[in-house]
Order: structure tokens, then sequence, then C-alpha cells
């Protein structure tokens, strides 16, 4: 989608406090990538971004990436196979059109929170958080 200006003013503290919150509620695993190089097809960064950080190897294959691409004014949010297989590509496309609705009004942490309350909201529903779980990927805005 297109909407991000260059240089979007992100609070990179609340956005892990968002990430750490949802994960306390299940086995998935939340990243989100901001990119600063170019991306015309945002899916195709975000899904090699996905397999750079590691993110299909988790157990249960429940990992959720949001990417951001400011330079080419793009975003996108892909999960892996274990909740996709759970959701369906509808709630991919409601997450971002909520995104977006954010992003629009220049709120881009709030954006960014809302995606990431929502896909684990998700996530705990459909992999809820085991006693013995632990934390497979960091809880991290990462810049590339």
């Amino acid at each position: 989608m297109k909407l991000l200006p260059q240089n979007p003013p992100i609070d990179h503290d609340r956005v892990v406090a968002a990430i750490a919150a949802a994960e306390r509620r299940t086995s998935g695993e939340v990243r989100v990538v901001v990119s600063r190089v170019p991306a015309p097809d945002p899916i195709k960064a975000a899904q090699a971004q996905f397999e750079r950080l590691g993110m299909t190897q988790t157990a249960a294959r429940n990992g959720v990436l949001i990417f951001l691409c400011p330079r080419s004014h793009t975003f996108a949010v892909i999960g892996d196979r274990g909740i996709h297989d759970k959701c369906g590509a509808a709630f991919w496309q409601d997450l971002a059109g909520a995104m977006s609705a954010r992003f629009r009004r220049g709120d881009f942490t709030d954006g960014l929170v809302l995606g990431i309350e929502r896909a684990g909201a998700l996530l705990g529903e459909h992999f809820p958080r085991a006693r013995a779980d632990q934390n497979e990927l960091p809880d991290k805005v990462e810049e590339v």
C-alpha cells in the first residue's frame, strides 16, 4: 500500500512495548522492520526480510512481520503459514486497511501499535502462550 512519507516519526519504545505486550499472550512472534531502501514490491521485500530474520524457523510457524518502506511509500503485513492458515487473506487486508487509516493521518506509531495489537490478539486466540514458551525472536524495531 502506498502511504508513508520518507522518514515517518516512529516511537521505537512504544512499538517495542506493544510487541512485548502482544507476545505475553501468545507463543507467536511479531517483528517490525523499517527499510531505508526503496522496495517497489513491499510484499516481496517483506518475504525476503521474513526469511532473513529467521521467522520461518519458529516452532509453530506463527510469526508476523510488519514491513515499512518509507522511501517507496509502502508497507506490508505478512504472517507465516501457521497463522495464515488460521486467518486467511481477509485478516491481513483488514489489518492493513486499519493501519493505513492511521498512517494517512500521520500516526505512524499508532498504526504500528494497532497492527501489533490486532496481530497479537489473533496469535493469542490461535496460539496461546504456554507455561514453558520462550521468546524465539528479539522484540525490537529493526532498521535496514
